[in-house]
């Protein structure tokens, strides 16, 4: 479940945000959102997804569907969305004995290519960071001009941005901003 986390947010953040970092960007789409996005699969995942003829498509899909369940405005609105993508996907559980680990649930999506597969990891993912951690979990960057999602793992729930760079760059302005006054 954990494991995904990141992979969920890279997805949601290359096909989704216009601003990232402090800096206008355009969501990828088609070969440039399947080359991106293959780069933080690992290589057999990448090379499955990669060979799918209409992959980019298919994750710009994903991740619209992905976006609006992280940022849904209430806890019944994202419980729906999860189930929708969960039953979209066809998620089904089975044990899995991966290498020097013991055996362990794995969800994939029962459809057409990879991508539905990961739709349906993804989707269940959600649903047990849900259960594990609570509903308030999943949110938009605080920082200005930075649209990213990000999911909260720590312990205190305390995450309010996509990552360090943000961090950095809203600390610094609050800085600036008490020095000024």
């Amino acid at each position: 479940m954990t494991r995904q986390a990141p992979l969920i947010a890279e997805l949601v953040n290359l096909g989704t945000a216009h601003w990232r970092g402090g800096a206008s960007v355009v969501p990828l789409t088609g070969e440039a959102l399947t080359t991106a996005f293959a780069g933080a699969l690992g290589d057999r995942v990448a090379a499955a997804v990669s060979a799918v003829p209409d992959a980019g498509r298919r994750l710009a899909g994903l991740a619209a569907d992905l976006r609006d369940a992280l940022l849904a405005t209430t806890p019944a609105d994202q419980a729906a969305r999860i189930n929708a993508l969960i039953s979209r996907y066809g998620a089904r559980p089975y044990l899995v004995d991966d290498v020097g680990q013991p055996f362990h649930l794995h969800f994939h999506g029962s459809g057409d290519t990879p991508v539905e597969a990961l739709g349906g990891e993804f989707a269940t993912a959600l649903a047990l960071i849900v259960d594990g951690y609570g509903p308030d979990r999943f949110g938009q960057c605080a920082a200005h001009q930075c649209e990213a999602a990000y999911i909260d793992l720590t312990r205190n729930g305390s995450r309010r941005y996509c990552g360090a760079a943000c961090t950095a760059r809203a600390k610094t302005a609050a800085y600036r901003s008490r020095r000024r006054t």
